[in-house]
C-alpha cells in the first residue's frame, strides 16, 4: 500500500493571447462525437459526462494524463490506521458562487452518491466501502472503512465534489438546467442545451491552472463526417473520436495535428445471463423465428464459440485502420493487474461451430445483436462485421443499431441477448470488476454498469478478497485470478482497446490522455507548451 504523503503545487499560469486559426484567442470551439447526457456528476457513469464534470467540478485526487493520481482538492492524503484514511484539504478554494470549499462539502458529496434517484450506472460503489466519516477540522477529514480499503485514493478520482449548501435539495433536472452546475473546477456553465452544446466561461478564481481559453464552445456532433467537416472548415478548432476513414487525410493536412494515445477503453459484447437456461432470451429463435424454450447464452460452450468466431485482427485493421489492439481482457499491458498470459482469443470458425455442435446447436439458431450508432469509433460497422462473423458459423445474426440515448436506457434494463457496447477503466482491475462482472447489488453498489447481468459467487469471492487487501503485489495477483475466472466464463466477449485520438488546428496543443475524456483545460495554444 503506497501510505506516504502525496504533495504537489499548482501554481496559477495566464492565459495567452494567440491566434487560433481564424477564431478568437479567447474562445475554443469543441466538437465531441458523444453526447452528455446528464451535468448531475453522480448522474452516469459515462466518460463523455465525466468530461464535462471534470471542467466544472474538481474531486478530491485528481488523475494526469496517463491515470496516475495526483493531488485536486486534497493535497495530501495517507492511512493513518488500516482502516483509516486522512485526507488534507486544499485551503482557500470556492465554489463558483462564492462559497467556501471545507470538509462539510465532502461529507454531503459522500453521502447523495448513493442516492440519486433513476442513476442509470450509479457512483453509489465509491461510498459503500466508507462507513463513516469524521471531520477532523475545516480542511481534515477521515474516512473509516469496515475492512482495510486500499482503493479508497483511487475511488475519490471518480467523485466530483458538491457544495453542501448549493447543493442540499439540488435535482439532477436543475443540474441539467444548468442552476445546479455549480462546482469549484475552472470552467463556469453559461447554457446548456441537451444533446447539443454547452458553453462555458472560464472561472476567475479557479485554485489550480488557469484555462487557457476565456469561452468554450463544447458541441456535440455525433456524425462523423460533419464532425470533420466541420474541423477542415474552420467552424471547429478540435475534435475528438477522430473517424478511422478520415485519420490519414487530417494528418496529411499541414493545418491540423494529431494527439493520441492508446486508452483504457475496452468494447466488448455484453450476453444475456439474466434468463435461465430453460427460459427464452428476448431476441433469440431458432431458426424458423420461433421461440427457442431455453437460453443458449447460459451455455459456456456456446459464449465461447461466438467469442472464438470473432477475427479481431480483421477488425482492428480494416474497420479501426490500425487504431485499435486487439484483447482478451479489459485493461493493456502496463496497467496495475493486467494478466500477462491472456491474449486475445484466436479466431477459429471451425473450432467454433464444433463447440456449437457440442452444446446441442449444430444448426445454430438466430440471434439480434444491438448497438449503438454514435457513441463508439465504428460501433456499427463493428457490430456489422460481428454479426457476419457470426452467421457464418450458423448463428444467424441481425444486427440492429440505435442511437446512444435508446439504446443505453434498453440495456441497462437487460432488454437485449447481446450488445455491443464499450468501458474505460481506471488503471486497476477491481474497476471493471466491480462495475461490469460483479454480480448487481445495490447494497454494496456492485455491478452498476452489469447490463448483462452476469453472476458468478467465485470472482465475487475474489473481488471481496482483493479490495479488503493491503499487501499490493498480493492485491495484483487475487485480481488477475478473478479476471482470469471471468475469462474463462466468458463473462462478457472483449474485442479490442481503443486508441484514443484527438484531431485540432496545428496551433493548438493537446495533452492526451488514456481515460480519452475530453477537456478544454486540457488544450492549449501551442506556443505555450
Amino acid at each position: 500500500m503506497r501510505d506516504s504523503i502525496r504533495t504537489a503545487a499548482m501554481a496559477g499560469v495566464s492565459a495567452l493571447a494567440l491566434t487560433v486559426g481564424g477564431a478568437s484567442a479567447q474562445t475554443l470551439t469543441m466538437g465531441v462525437g458523444s453526447p452528455v447526457t446528464s451535468l448531475d456528476p453522480h448522474y452516469h457513469q459515462l466518460s463523455p459526462n465525466n468530461a464535462v464534470s471534470d471542467m466544472i467540478f474538481d474531486k478530491l485526487v485528481n488523475t494526469d494524463g496517463a491515470a496516475r493520481n495526483i493531488p485536486g482538492l486534497a493535497t495530501e492524503w495517507r492511512a493513518v490506521g488500516p482502516t483509516t484514511w486522512e485526507f488534507k484539504l486544499r485551503p482557500n478554494v470556492r465554489f463558483h458562487n462564492g462559497n467556501a470549499f471545507t470538509a462539510e462539502d465532502v461529507v454531503f458529496t459522500i453521502q447523495r452518491l448513493p442516492n440519486v434517484p433513476n442513476s442509470p450506472s450509479s457512483y453509489a460503489a465509491y461510498a459503500r466501502p466508507i462507513v463513516r466519516m469524521e471531520i477532523v477540522d475545516p480542511l481534515t477529514i477521515r474516512f473509516h472503512t469496515a475492512q482495510p480499503y486500499p482503493l479508497l485514493p483511487l475511488d475519490m478520482t471518480n467523485v466530483r465534489i458538491l457544495d453542501s449548501e448549493t447543493h442540499a435539495n439540488a435535482t439532477t433536472e436543475q443540474f441539467n438546467a444548468g442552476t445546479a452546475a455549480i462546482g469549484t473546477g475552472p470552467f463556469r456553465v453559461q447554457s446548456h442545451r441537451n444533446g447539443d452544446r454547452i458553453e462555458f466561461e472560464r472561472n476567475a478564481t479557479y485554485w489550480g491552472e488557469a484555462p487557457a481559453f476565456q469561452r468554450v464552445s463544447y458541441r456535440m456532433i455525433t456524425n462523423d463526417a460533419s464532425r470533420t467537416a466541420s474541423l477542415l472548415s474552420g467552424d471547429l478548432d478540435f475534435i475528438d473520436q477522430v473517424p478511422t476513414t478520415d485519420l490519414a487525410r487530417i494528418r496529411g493536412d499541414q493545418r491540423l495535428a494529431v494527439s493520441e494515445t492508446v486508452g483504457l477503453r475496452l468494447v466488448f459484447l455484453g450476453l444475456d445471463h439474466l434468463r435461465a437456461a430453460n427460459e427464452n432470451s428476448p431476441f433469440v429463435t431458432d431458426n424458423d423465428g420461433r421461440p427457442l424454450g431455453r437460453n443458449p447464452l447460459k451455455d459456456v460452450r456456446v459464449r465461447r464459440a461466438l467469442s472464438m468466431a470473432i477475427d479481431r485482427t480483421a477488425i482492428a485493421g480494416r474497420i479501426m485502420e490500425g487504431a485499435a489492439t486487439p484483447s482478451g481482457q479489459f485493461l493493456p499491458p502496463g496497467t496495475f493487474s493486467y494478466v500477462p498470459d491472456l491474449p486475445a482469443p484466436a479466431y477459429d470458425p471451425d473450432g467454433a461451430r464444433r463447440l456449437l455442435a457440442e452444446a446441442g446447436y449444430p444448426n445454430g439458431f438466430r440471434i439480434q445483436l444491438n448497438s449503438p450508432n454514435d457513441r463508439y469509433i465504428n460501433d456499427a460497422r463493428i457490430a456489422q462485421a460481428v454479426g457476419g462473423m457470426w452467421t457464418r458459423i450458423g448463428v444467424r445474426t441481425t444486427v440492429e443499431a440505435q442511437t446512444w440515448s435508446i439504446f443505453v436506457n434498453r440495456a441497462g434494463r437487460a432488454e437485449y441477448s447481446a450488445h455491443l457496447i464499450g468501458w474505460g477503466s481506471n488503471p486497476d482491475g477491481s474497476h471493471p470488476l466491480r462495475n461490469i462482472m460483479a454480480t448487481v447489488s445495490s447494497e454494496r453498489g456492485w455491478g452498476a454498469s452489469n447490463r448483462g447481468r452476469y453472476s458468478n459467487p467465485a470472482v465475487d469471492d475474489l473481488l471481496s478478497q482483493a479490495l479488503v487487501e493491503l499487501d499490493e503485489p498480493k492485491r495484483e495477483q487475487i485480481l488477475i485470478r478473478a479476471q482470469r475466472m471471468a475469462h474463462e466464463d466468458v463473462a462478457v466477449i472483449p474485442l479490442h482497446i481503443q486508441t484514443n485520438i484527438w484531431a485540432m488546428r496545428r496551433t493548438l496543443a493537446h495533452t492526451a490522455r488514456v481515460d480519452e475524456l475530453t477537456r478544454a483545460q486540457d488544450v492549449r495554444p501551442a506556443a505555450a507548451r
